[in-house]
């Protein structure tokens, strides 16, 4: 469920980023993302790993969506 929500935003997020010609240090962070998704699908689907796969999905998530939420509450707050 995480990937669902996840990949579409961190590739908007990766789109955006490259048309501006440089990546910088937050690319990285994408970079740390995509991984993290990665190794969340590369993980077997046992029950013993269910709850690392979960909190390695829910941080990529959390990497992903954090910068989208700044970028939300900043034009609120600038819009007020």
């Amino acid at each position: 469920m995480a990937s669902a929500l996840g990949l579409p935003v961190l590739a908007l997020e990766y789109s955006v980023i490259r048309a501006q010609a440089g990546m910088g240090q937050y690319g990285a962070v994408l970079y740390w993302a995509l991984a993290l998704f990665a190794v969340a699908w590369a993980l077997p689907h046992r029950r013993s790993f269910r709850t690392f796969r979960v909190l390695t999905a829910g941080a990529a998530l959390v990497i992903t969506l954090v910068p989208v939420t700044l970028l939300l509450l900043l034009g609120a707050m600038l819009a007020g």
